[in-house]
């Protein structure tokens, strides 16, 4: 119970049902200590010598990079989002709903992407969900909080379950990575907690687009009264948003008035 208190008073955003490690990266820090100026100066030039000692090399091009994963060129480069649909987010000519969504409206009710799903950001997002680069997660968050600028007005960030199953044979949820990020980036709380993955589904990517849907019905449960509530739905990747468009339905029978989906990269049609 006093570790819970002491984390409560170290992490002011409430980032629930993940670990200590949030914890624990912010006491670290030192932003929640009042330091004296000698401190200070000491602390500034060990950063110093730490970026000297950390240098590295673009994750893309092998180029110096500095502190940095990738070198400035390649961050640029990558693909990103412009105009969509702002409820599915699939590309199009305009910012008004696409004849899909008005013909067929998902339950959730906007999307946001950073990126668009093509290389070398599928390269980035396989490394950060396969390969175990976690400072990914904050690179990632980082550019979707530019893209949803001051968009980001939600009363609640969680990020799309994965089934205990799973979770366990990767060792962490690349969704959960990404929220705890953009929870401290936004201010708004996250809780890893609130939905559940109560069936262990095919993946997603061995299926053909009409068979998704029907693999993901009835596959998460939420328990939580979330009446009135706007919640953020956080995940890597929409293609067909039929894991995302399932899991808005569980929020909402759960009382959740509006849902967003913020993913990193969606899929072009057709792709």
């Amino acid at each position: 119970m006093r570790a819970r208190r002491r984390w409560r008073e170290f992490d002011p955003h409430g980032i629930r049902g993940y670990s200590l490690l949030a914890w624990a990266t912010s006491a670290s820090s030192g932003k929640h200590f009042h330091l004296s100026i000698s401190l200070r100066t000491f602390l500034h030039f060990g950063t110093k010598i730490r970026q000297a000692l950390l240098a590295q090399d673009c994750l893309l091009c092998q180029a110096a990079s500095g502190d940095r994963l990738l070198c400035p060129a390649c961050e640029s480069e990558l693909p990103s989002t412009a105009s969509g649909c702002p409820r599915c987010a699939l590309a199009g000519s305009s910012d008004v709903e696409c004849g899909a969504c008005i013909a067929d409206p998902p339950h959730y009710d906007a999307s946001c992407a950073a990126f668009i799903y093509a290389y070398p950001v599928d390269a980035l997002i396989q490394a950060l969900k396969y390969g175990g680069q976690l400072a990914l997660a904050g690179l990632f968050a980082h550019k979707l909080y530019q893209r949803l600028g001051k968009a980001a007005g939600v009363d609640l960030i969680v990020p799309l379950p994965l089934h205990p199953a799973r979770l366990a044979e990767r060792g962490f949820n690349q969704a959960a990575e990404i929220a705890k990020d953009l929870s401290r980036l936004t201010g708004v709380s996250m809780d890893a907690q609130l939905g559940r993955r109560v069936r262990n589904t095919t993946p997603q990517t061995d299926l053909p687009w009409r068979a998704r849907v029907a693999n993901m019905r009835q596959a998460f449960a939420c328990e939580q009264d979330l009446s009135g509530m706007s919640v953020a739905v956080v995940d890597d990747v929409m293609t067909t948003g039929a894991t995302l468009n399932e899991f808005a339905l569980t929020l909402k029978r759960s009382g959740a008035a509006r849902v967003e989906n913020w993913v990193v990269a969606r899929t072009p049609r057709g792709v």
